[in-house]
């Protein structure tokens, strides 16, 4: 029962650690849930932990990959498919050396095997091989560690797509539905394969090396907490289907802070009309509706390598919000200011309008490093006139302007013309003023904030708001 405690603690403190918000409340869910499943079944303790701590589809992946080092299915081998040494199985040839795999008799075994596997959509049986597959070809000798590349290289799943249509068409007619559903299908098998190699990998190097270490390195964080700066191209577009419900919720916020906002002038003529009702008494008064403000725009974005994953980002929530405001233009600056409104058009891949940006933009004036100060004076020679008394004005980046001049006074006249402006720092707050950082100079003038994932974008949103 200790053990089991253990183990509890360790994963629900793990899945915490991955940004999973699992409360203590729901710790103790599960371990009612427990209650009520048996322990030995591993598939309904897997189900009594995700129905209690599992909030978000998105999370499911994370808690798969820490239930199965925390709950693993074996321990050890668990699969027999090693000799009493402990050391892989191999075929050797005269000279005592392995045979290479694509002329070893066991690989090709192994493989006619996984064809089958393939074809019947045995699921307990394909976890079975992964295991097996992954005890004799996942640690080459030599080697301290596992790794899924030696299993993957000597079978070679995804060759296999051939035999299996051969199998399943029969001489059907090749390029039609039945092909296409078939490929569909063998693609999600082998993919599941893969997965089960890769998890089997991970179990072998937690015995190996501990599990709170190979958590901490096998678990990507979710979405929400994801850094920006950490964002791949795949990421970003995860990412920006998530902007647009921000979005909404901005624009849902901005009209109920209208709805709840002063009332407009007086309605003569229908307080006159309504009083008729009363002997002439104006009992009711009604008002004008107030005519809703909607603000123009000025997104000044540094574009510099430190911060361009993060200026992926925010050009996309940029344009997310672009219903939201009656125009808005984008400007971009590294020691020099363009604008780049026109590379972003509704519609446009981020990714390629960034690379296109970089490439046709003037945004280098001499070194083509961070110059903070000569990019807020650029900008106010050139584009004076985009910020007006209805602009909000949002500035994107880490005030890191490599000891250079910070051009403040031009930057407060700039805020003082705007209706609003806020500042996104994609730095930790407890970097803001380390080396080069003017965090403070700048956010005595513009309120900054920390932004380095959906979670905190939200939180800057309801502040927004």
């Amino acid at each position: 029962m200790a053990s089991l405690v253990d183990r509890h603690t360790g994963f629900v403190a793990a899945l915490r650690e991955a940004g999973l918000p699992v409360s203590v409340a729901e710790g103790l869910d599960a371990v009612r849930a427990m209650q009520a499943v048996d322990l030995l079944d591993r598939g309904a303790l897997r189900a009594a932990y995700a129905a209690t701590v599992v909030k978000r589809p998105q999370h499911r992946t994370t808690f798969d990959t820490l239930f199965d080092l925390w709950f693993p299915a074996a321990v050890g081998d668990g699969a027999g498919a090693v000799k009493d040494d402990g050391r892989p199985v191999r075929t050797l040839g005269a000279d005592g050396h392995p045979v290479p795999t694509a002329l070893d008799p066991e690989v090709q075994r192994r493989r006619d095997e996984l064809l089958e596997l393939f074809l019947s959509g045995d699921d307990p049986g394909l976890r079975q091989f992964a295991r097996t597959a992954v005890a004799e070809y996942g640690r080459t000798p030599g080697q301290e560690s596992w790794f899924s590349s030696g299993v993957l290289r000597a079978l070679s799943p995804e060759t296999l797509m051939a035999a299996l249509l051969n199998a399943v068409l029969n001489g059907q007619e090749r390029g039609g539905m039945a092909e296409r559903v078939a490929r569909r299908t063998f693609r999600d098998r082998i993919a599941r394969f893969e997965e089960l190699v890769a998890s089997e990998v991970r179990r072998r190097i937690a015995e190996d090396t501990g599990v709170e270490r190979t958590a901490r390195l096998a678990v990507r964080p979710p979405l929400e907490r994801l850094d920006f700066s950490s964002a791949n191209r795949a990421d970003l577009a995860a990412l920006r289907r998530e902007v647009y419900p921000l979005a909404r919720k901005l624009a849902s916020k901005l009209v109920q802070k209208q709805r709840h906002g002063k009332r407009g002038r007086l309605d003569f003529r229908r307080t006159v009309r309504a009083s008729l009702a009363s002997g002439g008494v104006p009992l009711t008064t009604h008002y004008r509706p107030r005519r809703p403000h909607k603000p123009e725009l000025v997104v000044l974005c540094d574009a510099s390598d430190s911060v361009s994953a993060f200026a992926h980002f925010t050009l996309l929530l940029t344009f997310a919000l672009r219903e939201q405001f009656s125009k808005v233009r984008a400007f971009a600056f590294i020691d020099a200011t363009d604008e780049i409104t026109k590379y972003f058009a509704p519609g446009a891949d981020v990714t390629d309008a960034m690379t296109r940006m970089a490439a046709e933009a003037d945004l280098v004036w001499i070194t083509g490093r961070s110059n903070y100060g000569h990019a807020i004076k650029v900008f106010d020679d050139r584009y004076r006139d985009a910020i007006t008394p209805k602009t909000s004005l949002l500035i994107l980046g880490d005030a890191r302007s490599n000891y250079g001049e910070l051009s403040l006074p031009i930057l407060r006249s700039m805020v003082d013309r705007a209706r609003h402006a806020y500042w996104l720092n994609p730095e930790p707050r407890r970097l803001w003023d380390t080396g080069d950082s003017a965090a403070s100079g700048y956010g005595d003038l513009v309120p900054m904030f920390e932004c380095r994932n959906l979670t905190q974008l939200a939180a800057f949103i309801e502040e927004l708001a």
